[in-house]
């Protein structure tokens, strides 16, 4: 049997900070079944890495078995983002649950930003201010939006972003998981190109590391996204390092392959 041809590099690292006594962040990369997952934290004592530590157990647990049970590169859009904003609830209402039971664990939540890929096509659910960026050619794309106090400033005008930068509230997030019974996580599909590189991070490195730096350190060592991953964690911590900093660097090095001959004609007369 041929080897298969990998199709993604993912790399993922995480570190404390120079502020903090203890990481609440959570992350988990699998290019297996093509699924990041990053999970910020917040609480009393534990209670936050407890949060963000189920959110990262569940998401590529409940995403495998979701490839198991529908062929998802031939699943619609639609199908998929229903299955990813359903997952995120499901999150949401385990992290509420155990947070009402156990009373160390009262008001600990987390952000999630998650993306799973599938054919030439990326879908990603988030909660809060964890960000995907999406670096294509010579640029950088913001591809969440921030469910944040900061950007619903931004959004009515009454915000730069330079002095959302520096504002002291930036740590007021307006969605989260594990807060309230129910919520609305955001998921969107975007389409994926060969070569592109998504990053996945907490706002400990965005806050200390301007979109720009990051765009720069992750091209210049795409050929060694480990180094890349590191290096972003050192520029975050030389910084100020004032926050947990997480990072995931997914880089697609192919494109999905179709069908092709007898079987990619006759799907194409029943479509």
């Amino acid at each position: 049997m041929a080897e298969e041809i990998k199709r993604f590099d993912m790399v993922s690292a995480t570190d404390v900070g120079r502020v903090r006594s203890h990481n609440e962040d959570s992350i988990a990369a699998d290019p297996d079944i093509g699924v990041a997952t990053l999970a910020d934290g917040m609480g009393g004592y534990n209670a936050g890495e407890v949060a963000s530590g189920i959110a990262v157990a569940m998401i590529p647990a409940e995403m495998r078995k979701l490839r198991a049970e529908l062929a998802i590169d031939q699943a619609p859009d639609s199908e998929i983002e229903k299955r990813v904003e359903e997952q995120a609830r499901k999150v949401n209402t385990a992290i509420y649950n155990a947070a009402q039971k156990e009373s160390q664990y009262a008001g600990m939540g987390t952000t999630l930003v998650f993306a799973c890929w599938h054919r030439n096509k990326v879908t990603v659910g988030h909660l809060g201010d964890s960000r995907m960026y999406r670096l294509r050619g010579d640029g950088i794309e913001q591809m969440t939006k921030d469910h944040s106090w900061i950007q619903e400033q931004i959004d009515k005008g009454l915000m730069t972003h330079e002095q959302a930068r520096a504002s002291k509230k930036k740590n007021l997030v307006t969605r989260a998981c594990g807060i309230d019974p129910n919520v609305v996580p955001e998921v969107h599909t975007h389409v994926v190109e060969q070569g592109d590189i998504y990053v996945l991070c907490s706002d400990g490195l965005y806050d200390m590391v301007p979109d720009d730096e990051i765009h720069l350190t992750v091209t210049s060592l795409k050929s060694n996204l480990p180094l890349a991953a590191q290096q972003l964690v050192q520029q975050a911590n030389d910084n100020g390092g004032r926050d947990n900093i997480s990072v995931i660097l997914v880089h697609v090095l192919r494109g999905h392959q179709e069908q092709t001959g007898f079987l990619a004609k006759l799907k194409s007369w029943f479509t």
